[in-house]
């Protein structure tokens, strides 16, 4: 936590006003100053979000335009492939497909979103990476593309399984979207970016909008007795639901994206006997681990109390272990489980499904099961 002083310093969201107005629990996070929790709190929250549509501001993070300076998307395509392990080039117009910076060792700079919008690429990124992840792609790509950020746009995320009739009712073609599609569409008013995607489990939509028609688009959204607003609190309790990964927590440089559990994200023309194999930073080693394996992966954890097991956490593999073999990278209570959840590496030999550990908690070793991801269901509209 910051400093009262210190806060003065820190970015605002073109929200801000309206977390404020709506009575948010503000907290620093990634250089912002943004909302932890409203009222109701974060278990009701999360709860509004299964049943109903929660309205996330994530407009801290990162919005990039990648262009080739050819004109032609495929060049920008191919010169991005160069920095991630996807296939970039076969991504279909109104398409968007999650991706990894990687460095030279394999690890992960950062994770992401990539959109082909026709005649550009379109990125998200995490807010605490972004200025790293402008440098890196100026670094890389300047010669054959011109990079463009979006300082002047914001971004919602409308999430659950009412946000496809609330939305709908600003323009019909949103439903018309299956999962990972992308259309620009005018909402509100405004020139929009909307893909039908998410980082809670839950159906719903990202939206890019103008910074300065952000606040009443939102406004107009909450006027649905259906739409809430919801904190950063619920939105990490149903990420780890969903058994999806934060940045700098659950992977970072010392991660590779195999490692991780993300291997199911970068494509067959990619790897061994691809029609394009590597080519990308840390080829080498990822796909060695693609072809034989990792020493540790990430695993879900269930705790067998109701205690949390929480972020740092030491895994052992037995009650009166004196080595730790793994450690927990995100954990908490998960309300619509009404049960702790965590998420962490281990060696992947005692990472099957079922197999007990231990984690070390306050000198007490709690007992927990690797489990299955996700561990509530998706409702992704495919």
């Amino acid at each position: 936590m910051l400093a009262r002083d210190d806060s003065a310093a820190l970015k605002r969201t073109p929200l801000h006003a309206l977390h404020l107005a709506r009575g948010g629990k503000m907290v620093p996070f990634a250089g912002y100053d943004m909302p932890v929790q409203y009222a109701p709190g974060v278990l009701k929250e999360h709860l509004h979000t299964r049943a109903g549509a929660g309205l996330f501001d994530v407009s801290h993070m990162g919005q990039i335009e990648l262009r080739a300076k050819s004109g032609k998307l495929d060049d920008a395509a191919r010169a991005l492939e160069a920095l991630v392990p996807q296939d970039i080039a076969a991504l279909a117009q109104g398409r968007q497909r999650y991706a990894q910076f990687t460095n030279e060792s394999g690890g992960i700079l950062d994770d992401l979103m990539v959109t082909n919008l026709g005649d550009r690429l379109f990125l998200v990124v995490n807010a605490a990476c972004k200025a790293e992840d402008e440098a890196h792609l100026r670094a890389h790509l300047s010669e054959t593309c011109e990079i463009t950020t979006l300082p002047a746009r914001a971004l919602l995320a409308l999430q659950g399984p009412k946000a496809e009739a609330a939305l709908a009712k600003f323009c019909a073609d949103v439903t018309r979207l299956k999962f990972m599609d992308v259309a620009e569409l005018g909402l509100n008013g405004l020139p929009c970016i909307v893909s039908r995607s998410g980082y809670t489990g839950e159906d719903g939509f990202e939206i890019s909008v103008p910074a300065d028609g952000a606040e009443a688009f939102a406004q107009a959204l909450l006027g649905n007795p259906d739409v809430l607003p919801i904190g950063l609190g619920a939105r990490d309790s149903l990420r780890l639901e969903a058994g999806l990964c934060l940045y700098g927590h659950d992977i970072d440089t010392t991660t590779t994206p195999v490692e991780g559990g993300l291997s199911w994200s970068i494509q067959k023309s990619r790897r061994s006997g691809g029609a394009r194999p590597g080519g990308f930073l840390g080829s080498d080693a990822i796909l060695a681990q693609l072809d034989g394996g990792t020493v540790h992966t990430r695993v879900g954890l269930r705790p067998e109390g109701r205690a949390p097991v929480r972020e740092g956490a030491a895994l052992y593999d037995s009650a009166d272990a004196t080595e730790a073999i793994g450690k927990v990278t995100s954990g908490g209570f998960g309300p619509s489980l009404n049960a702790p959840v965590a998420m962490g590496y281990l060696p992947t030999a005692q990472a099957a499904r079922d197999t007990l550990v231990f984690a070390e908690v306050r000198g007490q070793r709690l007992p927990l099961r690797v489990a299955s991801m996700p561990f509530v269901p998706n409702t992704y509209k495919r």
